[in-house]
């Protein structure tokens, strides 16, 4: 079980967020048809497991210069449009969080408990297309730390568009 990196990235309102107790850290995007597909489920699962003491925080690594739709003002305009959201949406400009996580797709999600070891990583749940899937993976492997239990499955292969790097 390895620790993930700390990290403090500005939300689209300019504060700083980073993981703090069990924290659930996503990697997403404005454009990507996976991330657009598991976004109401996860943020389904920021407002439900929020009152259990779980921060969410997605975040968007995307090259913005390339990828004009993932830009921190299409980010912003998309908050606004759909918001509030139960979650801060956090951009990772210089990529520097999704290197140090090894971040593949969007979304890729990672579980960390309390001290920030990396209890789940993978997909949110077994298929991007069911909606009554509800991130059944990411959840039971919030039930399983939350209760003090290893998380099974622990991995699976996160799914989705690839993490759009800077040349």
């Amino acid at each position: 079980m390895s620790t993930a990196p700390d990290f403090r990235l500005p939300d689209t309102d300019g504060a700083e967020h980073g993981p703090d107790g069990v924290t659930v850290v996503v990697f997403t995007c404005n454009h990507c048809p996976y991330a657009l597909a598991w976004h109401e489920r996860l943020l389904a699962v920021a407002t439900d497991y929020a009152d259990r003491g779980v921060r969410t925080l997605l975040i968007n690594p995307n090259d913005a210069e390339r990828y004009p739709r993932d830009s921190l003002d299409a980010m912003r305009e998309r908050v606004a449009s759909e918001g509030p959201w139960p979650a801060p949406y956090l951009r990772d400009s210089d990529q520097a969080v999704a290197r140090a996580y090894g971040a593949q797709t969007t979304p890729d999600v990672f579980v960390l408990d309390a001290e920030r070891r990396v209890r789940y990583r993978g997909a949110p749940d077994s298929d991007h297309g069911d909606e009554s899937a509800g991130s059944q993976w990411l959840r039971d492997a919030l039930d399983a730390v939350l209760d003090g239990r290893d998380p099974d499955p622990a991995e699976t292969d996160p799914v989705g568009c690839s993490v759009k790097w800077r040349d």
